[in-house]
């Protein structure tokens, strides 16, 4: 599976990385207008015709974001250990607070919990929880507008499917994606609900990357038709130690139910500017096959990567010579 985006989506582009060895092209719906990921699939269609070969396009639904909302001056100054008043609001003109608009996750806050911010660079413990909740900054650094959330560990009250997400379902199934994939699951629910909405016109793969889904781990890989190890959201939810066990996990509970599993991010990561993988790739990529994947993933490596073609028929040789 190969992720198109600005270095990848033109008709020449796909077809390249068609001929190099990609049988799936991921249309990230979290970028992008609609008009280019049209253009993108038509340029997977023409590629089809002149490699003679069935390609698969993957319409990636984005999911809630969850944010921290405007601070004054766009950014606040964290010091070490100092501690930051939190509000439920968009924005804020008071001193040393953070505003989260997201009132549901400002009450289920509880003193002791991590919240980590921007995939992790910043980490906050909560030291009072209530009425009035405050957190301790556990790393110094630089917070700034918006960046995203979340408490780890922790089942957070969002649904999966957004506004904007219904309308990129709506529009992907209109240009005919022939898989769907959807983030944030955390419940059975959250996958009957997108399934309703497709009424068949397309598999829903399932990303794993919340605890909740991990907790529910087997009733959600059986209620979808194949799941995702999304690596790097799992990365930010758990310790670095924990998620080679859960991918583990994963990969065996999709093969006894019975379902196609992708393995994803940062296969190949160093790619991205290199045109060699680390040894430590090359055994990652080799790993995820001898475990039982059904497919493993690129990301970045061909959106915005320097060496797109070479990525994809790097990962094919891994492949074919760990098979």
């Amino acid at each position: 599976v190969a992720t198109l985006g600005p270095g990848s989506r033109s008709p020449k582009e796909v077809l390249a990385l068609a001929y190099a060895g990609v049988d799936v092209f991921r249309l990230n719906f979290s970028h992008g207008e609609h008009s280019a990921h049209k253009d993108a699939l038509d340029a997977v269609r023409a590629a089809e015709k002149e490699t003679g070969r069935p390609l698969a396009t993957l319409g990636d639904l984005q999911g809630p974001k969850v944010r921290v909302g405007s601070l004054p001056g766009g950014e606040l100054r964290l010091r070490y250990q100092k501690e930051y008043a939190v509000v439920a609001a968009e924005t804020t003109e008071a001193e040393d607070t953070i505003p989260v608009p997201h009132a549901e996750i400002v009450e289920i806050l509880e003193e002791g919990d991590v919240i980590l911010v921007d995939d992790g660079k910043l980490m906050f413990t909560v030291t009072r929880a209530g009425d009035s909740p405050s957190v301790r900054a556990d790393v110094p650094g630089k917070l700034t507008d918006k960046k995203g959330f979340t408490v780890r560990g922790k089942a957070l009250p969002v649904r999966a499917l957004t506004e904007k997400d219904r309308a990129d379902l709506d529009y992907a199934l209109e240009i005919g994606v022939d898989l769907v994939a959807l983030s944030f699951v955390q419940t059975v629910e959250d996958i009957e609900e997108v399934k309703a909405i497709i009424a068949g016109r397309a598999p829903l793969i399932a990303k794993l990357e919340k605890p909740a889904a991990i907790a529910n781990l087997e009733p959600i890989v059986a209620a979808a038709d194949a799941v995702m190890v999304a690596r790097g959201d799992l990365g930010v939810e758990y310790a670095p130690e924990d998620v080679p066990v859960i991918q583990r996990r994963i990969v065996r509970c999709a093969r006894a139910l019975g379902r196609p599993v992708i393995v994803a991010t940062q296969m190949l990561e160093s790619m991205i500017e290199n045109a060699a993988p680390t040894r430590a790739e090359a055994s990652d990529v080799a790993t995820a096959i001898y475990q039982g994947a059904d497919a493993v993933m690129l990301s970045g490596e061909t959106a915005v990567g320097r060496h797109p073609a070479t990525t994809v028929s790097i990962m094919s040789r891994i492949i074919r010579s760990t098979e």
